[in-house]
């Protein structure tokens, strides 16, 4: 028969905990843009009047306060959600920084979507930038923060794990 110490088993548990769980890899929760507004905000509700600009042909939204009304469920997620890059961080390998928007060219020619609709994307492994414009899966941790970029507020963060070109 074979006898295990306490010293042996604390031993034991303890390795456990010190040692990286790769086989133990978090599976994401896939989301949509719809899941950024709270539980109760109607989509419609986020988007104000605006102002038409004759002049410049141009609209300028104006949000309300359900624009910047965030999903608190999704402070701390693990998720993995689809959309399309608008570069901030851009470097000869590719974009480490950029907000996800919901649209292709949303931010750039059409002013933006309210900040509960835009997520600011940081990742370690830059996204190659021959691949500015395909629809992406990102994958990370969320959190909730309203943030000002130069292009705009974002109500969410995430930071990426993983990248890749969303398939239809």
């Amino acid at each position: 028969m074979t006898r295990i110490s306490r010293r042996n088993i604390l031993a034991l548990g303890l390795a456990g905990t010190a040692l990286p769980r790769i086989g133990f890899a978090a599976t994401p929760r896939e989301i949509s843009w719809d899941d950024l507004i709270p539980p109760g905000v109607p989509y419609a509700e986020i988007i104000g009047e605006g102002d038409l600009d004759e002049v410049n042909d141009t609209w300028n939204p104006i949000y309300d306060a359900n624009a910047t009304k965030l999903n608190s469920e999704l402070h701390g997620a693990y998720i993995r959600m689809p959309g399309f890059i608008i570069p901030l961080e851009l470097g000869s390998d590719g974009v480490t920084e950029f907000v996800l928007v919901p649209y292709v060219g949303a931010c750039i020619h059409t002013p933006p979507p309210p900040p509960n609709q835009l997520v600011l994307v940081r990742t370690v492994d830059p996204w190659p930038s021959d691949n500015l414009w395909d629809p992406v899966w990102v994958e990370g941790r969320m959190s909730t923060q309203l943030m000002s970029t130069e292009i705009a507020e974002t109500g969410y963060a995430l930071t990426a794990d993983n990248m890749e070109i969303y398939e239809w």
